[in-house]
């Protein structure tokens, strides 16, 4: 009873504050008037004194996309986020932004935590007419307000100044009139209603908008439209912006995939004609003989790449070949981007700005034109190709004796799949066919290729046995992954991708190289060096974690990664339960984890701070995929003056490190590119092949919804009481572990069948579609029915 008068005293609260919001705005307009919304942000001599004295913090901000209300920027100190609360706050700032706060004072830091979902306080068509009234007016930003009644200090702060805007400042969204009819605004603006709700509503001209559209307005209901922010000022709750590009249907692939890349700043243009022209004219191309010459000649070894069936653009060979003390020579070779991808040209201006390739479910966005990454760079079979290599002799046992690096020629005798090179693993005394292998080079042999292939295999589990037992960490999660109609692009399925021994085979001598590379050029520059590091977990989200476990009776370790990944692997056994229970264990673990980040060793005082937490090492860099990654064709570059065979590096250490922030800047956009492109796939799924039944495993439990881990497609979903066909449903603490209680409605003379939630429960799910695009839901199933 007590919980109800609460949820009623707040609501109530919440509908005054924005009744009285309202009128005080119809007020303001009646005068004439119009009050700021935002502060005015400092000047560029405050902040630079601001921060010199402590006053100040500046940092990356992030808003939570499922409450948009919440952003938060990291403490300087490592320890718990600092909250931005509101929009206001923001101060016009957007996701990704470089933003100057303010510490607000320390009576203003207790932050309200909700449990209470929105849904079960706006409940009357009365409450919903004058919500919907207040979203729609034009001079009022509404901000979700909750409120559990319980209150913890967070550090909170206020956007005063904006260093750098990395968002792109481009939105995918609908345009609609506005509804002030008669107005002056509706005479001049149409409203552009973002699909992301981190950005705000945007006015935009009338004469932007297609013909037609003013008549016919609900004939562009459904049409997704690229809009670009231009101007937020001081005195509106709304940006300005024009309107880019109509996209197409919301809801279908193409138009979709093209916003999201829009969205988070993807170039995905053709390359102009003067980076063309810095690409090899004479075709077809062979090596010239003079660079033959300068190189170590491997053409003659069996060398051959392991990739995904389906990849194009191979970077990476490896070789091994018995010694005759018993020791092996084992040789990682790396595509030699930078011969080809000179420093200062046009070439290479445009690969740094694209720093990445971004991996959508139908296509590649490359980073370099595809005659280098598809042909020139790529290591295809029986082809000559230029590469970077780094040789060692090691014992079988994964220990290195010698080590060589330089430039080198090889050509690949074969082109192996992870299927392929697992089939050889899976049956080292059966002789394999060559009708099961791609066309093998004349110069070597099956049976060659599947030797080298187990040699490789048995040295990589030492060498990854070795690497968890110093102390390495890994949490793999669930990843998705799709089958596509040749004909229409549609997704026909999907599958839990599964990581086999292949994959760990090639990942183990990959991550050898890139270590083996980071303390050579390190050796070298220890100024310039281009080296990646992954910060310790975040303290406040990790205590809570462990906290969490221990509720839970889950003893983990979280004094180290080596420590966590050893108790996280033996905590659980081998049936399906447990394997269930490890995969959420696993997501949860992942939650407080930082992003490694690429930067550069002269920008950073103290070399304990190089260290990379979840390999648990003292130095590490990205050697092994220039075609992809422009951090590894610098590294490349470094790696060739540091053994004589290339020129210094031109860029000073602060354009190094410049680069390396850009770099971050978009490996972080896309890795949400590539999983937005997974959501897009999985919903269109949904839509066409759904309903779809999956077990799932509780995640967390509020007390009128419960999140799940759909252990068949890996998607997290959540669950909402209110609409299931219950009786009624019960929220308590049992101890300290909470727990939801569910009373279904019976069917004919059965009787109620009451259901406990609790968090690892196994429960029935069926993932639907919903009316809206790219929109589905996860309803739970009654126990008992099929």
């Amino acid at each position: 009873m007590g919980r109800k008068v609460l949820i009623c005293r707040h609501f109530s609260m919440f509908l005054c504050f924005y009744v009285s919001m309202y009128n005080c705005i119809k007020l303001e307009k009646h005068k004439g008037k119009k009050k700021n919304v935002f502060e005015s942000y400092m000047t560029t001599e405050e902040v630079s004194a601001g921060l010199k004295r402590g006053q100040l913090v500046q940092g990356s901000l992030r808003i939570n996309p499922k409450k948009f209300h919440e952003a938060f920027l990291p403490s300087p100190d490592g320890q718990r986020d600092i909250f931005i609360d509101g929009v206001v706050s923001r101060n016009r700032a957007l996701n990704g932004d470089v933003v100057v706060a303010k510490i607000l004072p320390r009576e203003q830091w207790k932050v309200s935590h909700c449990l209470i979902k929105m849904y079960t306080l706006v409940n009357s068509k009365v409450t919903l007419k004058l919500m919907r009234s207040l979203a729609q007016s034009p001079d009022l930003i509404i901000e979700a307000q909750f409120d559990s009644g319980t209150e913890e200090e967070q550090c909170r702060s206020l956007v005063v100044y904006i260093l750098e805007k990395k968002h792109s400042r481009a939105a995918t969204g609908f345009i609609k009139l506005l509804n002030d009819k008669g107005g002056e605004l509706a005479k001049v603006y149409a409203l552009f209603s973002p699909v992301d709700h981190r950005l705000p509503r945007i006015y935009i001209p009338l004469m932007d908008c297609p013909d037609g559209f003013i008549a016919r307005p609900q004939d562009y209901a459904t049409t997704l439209f690229i809009c670009r922010i231009t101007a937020w000022r001081e005195d509106s709750n709304f940006a300005e912006g024009m309107l880019m590009k109509s996209l197409g249907q919301a809801g279908e692939i193409e138009p979709e995939t093209e916003g999201i890349l829009t969205e988070y700043g993807v170039d995905f243009s053709d390359f102009p004609e003067k980076v063309l022209q810095c690409l090899p004219q004479d075709l077809p191309w062979s090596i010239p003989q003079a660079e033959l010459q300068k190189r170590r000649d491997l053409r003659k070894e069996c060398i051959f790449t392991i990739d995904p069936a389906t990849a194009r653009d191979l970077d990476d060979a490896l070789s091994c070949k018995l010694l005759q003390d018993g020791n092996f020579e084992v040789g990682v070779h790396i595509a030699d981007v930078s011969y080809f991808v000179q420093e200062g040209s046009a070439l290479d201006q445009l690969a740094s700005e694209r720093a990445t390739s971004v991996y959508l479910v139908q296509k590649v966005i490359p980073m370099l034109p595809r005659l280098l990454c598809e042909e020139l760079c790529s290591l295809n079979p029986m082809t000559d190709r230029l590469t970077f290599s780094v040789i060692w002799k090691m014992t079988p046992q994964g220990q290195i004796l010698d080590e060589w690096f330089g430039r080198s020629v090889i050509c690949s005798c074969v082109k192996l799949s992870y299927d392929h090179a697992q089939s050889m693993i899976g049956s080292p005394d059966l002789q394999i066919c060559a009708k099961e292998l791609p066309p093998v080079s004349p110069h070597h042999t099956i049976d060659e290729i599947h030797q080298a292939v187990l040699n490789l295999h048995y040295i990589a589990q030492n060498l990854r046995k070795q690497r968890f037992d110093d102390g390495a960490l890994r949490l793999d999660q669930l990843k998705l992954s799709f089958t596509l109609d040749k004909e229409s692009g549609m997704p026909q399925g999907c599958y839990i991708y599964n990581y086999k021994d292949s994959n760990k085979l090639v990942e183990e001598f990959m991550l050898l190289a890139n270590m083996a590379v980071a303390h050579k050029i390190y050796r070298h520059f220890p100024q310039e060096a281009l080296l990646r590091r992954h910060p310790p977990p975040q303290t406040k989200m990790l205590n809570d974690l462990m906290e969490f476990c221990d509720q839970m009776g889950l003893h983990l370790d979280f004094s180290n990664s080596g420590a966590l990944h050893k108790s996280l692997n033996e905590q659980f056994g081998n049936d399906e339960y447990s394997n269930a229970r490890k995969e959420v264990l696993t997501n949860m673990c992942s939650r407080p984890m930082q992003m490694a980040v690429y930067f550069c060793t002269g920008a950073i005082k103290e070399e304990s701070l190089f260290h990379h937490y979840a390999l648990n090492v003292p130095l590490y860099t990205h050697f092994t995929s220039p075609i992809r990654r422009f951090a590894d064709v610098i590294v490349h570059r470094l790696l060739a003056a540091s053994i004589g065979c290339g020129p210094q590096l031109q860029l000073p250490q602060d354009a190094v490190q410049k680069q390396a922030e850009h770099c971050n800047d978009r490996k972080t956009a896309s890795k949400r590119v590539q999983e937005l492109s997974a959501e897009l796939f999985f919903s269109v799924f949904v839509k066409e092949c759904g309903p779809l039944e999956s077990e799932a495993m509780v995640m967390g439990v509020l007390n009128e919804a419960f999140d799940v881990l759909v252990l068949r497609y890996g998607v997290q979903k959540r669950i909402y009481c209110n609409a299931l066909p219950l009786l009624n449903s019960n929220f308590q603490q049992v101890g300290k572990k909470p727990e939801l209680t569910l009373l279904w409605k019976p069917d004919d003379d059965e009787q109620p069948v009451r259901q406990v939630i609790k968090i690892f429960t196994l429960v029935e799910v069926v993932l639907k579609s919903d009316n809206v695009p790219l929109k589905y839901t996860a309803v739970l199933k009654k126990p008992g029915t099929d």
